[in-house]
């Protein structure tokens, strides 16, 4: 099972986040995508789902930034990456092409069970568990408060 971009970003953008304290380190989309070297465009749009799933809070202007919300560091990687991915099986066997083997193949359900072993394992880790001290030294982060940042 691989992982869409999407995610990817999105992960990436909660993990720098993280390495913030709380709501005054606000950072802006620019940075983190140049700090996790991705696109502005894409980050910001994982930032924005994160932010309508409840994860990130967003503030314009000024003084403004992104930040993570209660929820984005106590909730499971195994939730973020389920509500980023949707609900997909692994393949698709009843879509536009029927795989004619459907009716008789037990991959799906093998699939579907290690998909939800995969999900298990990541139940088991939040935020913290994925940034320590060599993160933020990996980010060269220079932590200023909202109303310092510049972008």
């Amino acid at each position: 099972m691989q992982l869409s971009r999407f995610t990817d970003l999105g992960l990436r953008a909660l993990m720098r986040l993280a390495v913030s304290d709380d709501a005054a380190e606000r950072v802006t989309v620019k940075l983190v995508a140049r700090q996790v070297n991705a696109s502005e465009h894409y980050v910001a749009k994982a930032v924005a789902r994160l932010a309508e799933l409840g994860y990130v809070e967003s503030l314009r202007g000024r003084t403004g930034g992104i930040f993570l919300t209660s929820a984005g560091r106590s909730t499971t990687i195994g939730r973020i990456v389920r509500e980023l991915e949707g609900d997909g099986e692994v393949i698709e066997c009843l879509g536009v092409n029927p795989c004619p083997l459907a009716s008789a193949c037990r991959l799906r359900g093998i699939l579907a069970e290690a998909q939800r072993a995969f999900y298990t394992e990541l139940d088991r880790y939040t935020l913290a568990d994925l940034v320590d001290r060599r993160t933020v030294e990996l980010l060269h982060l220079p932590v200023f408060p909202a109303a310092v940042l510049i972008d």
